[in-house]
């Protein structure tokens, strides 16, 4: 297989760079991922990839849930802020405020178009991502907007 063609063809599948937050007994985090979609209507359930040995992949494995929160397009600044380890700050992660419901526990930002809020149904531990689906178990919507694609950002995580 010629490694450029793979490549230019993965890059091909289209994202939204999302937040997602996460928590186990240590608190709460988050990172900015991307590998992210809806597998069923009844029940709501999504597919959610994350990279093996990291902080979040272990607390989403110890506490078995996790919070998507949707950026608006333009909030690339925000998006980049979890591209490294944070720790929080009182209610904030990276300087954004965040909120906690009682449904998972996980971050939800203030700053994101909506959220949802997921418990894990099934994990897949293959390559250097886990796959985690999980059952939309709680979902709110903060303002309209048009949301943050990884292809607006310029970024590329694929191939």
């Amino acid at each position: 297989m010629d490694p450029q063609a793979k490549k230019t063809a993965l890059r091909g599948i289209t994202y939204g760079l999302y937040l997602i937050g996460t928590k186990d007994a240590s608190g709460v985090n988050a990172f900015a991922g991307n590998w992210l979609t809806q597998t069923s209507f009844d029940p709501p359930l999504v597919a959610l990839a994350v990279k093996v040995g990291t902080r979040s992949q272990e607390q989403i494995k110890a506490s078995g849930v996790f919070s998507v929160n949707i950026l608006a397009s333009g909030q690339k600044d925000m998006a980049v802020a979890f591209f490294k380890h944070v720790e929080p700050e009182g209610n904030r992660l990276a300087g954004y405020e965040f909120y906690t419901t009682e449904v998972t526990g996980c971050p939800i930002f203030k700053d994101a178009l909506s959220y949802f809020e997921c418990r894990v149904v099934e994990a897949v531990e293959r390559g250097d991502h886990y796959i985690y689906i999980g059952e939309v178990i709680g979902a709110g919507v903060h303002r309209e907007g048009e949301p943050l694609t990884l292809r607006e950002t310029g970024f590329h995580y694929g191939g």
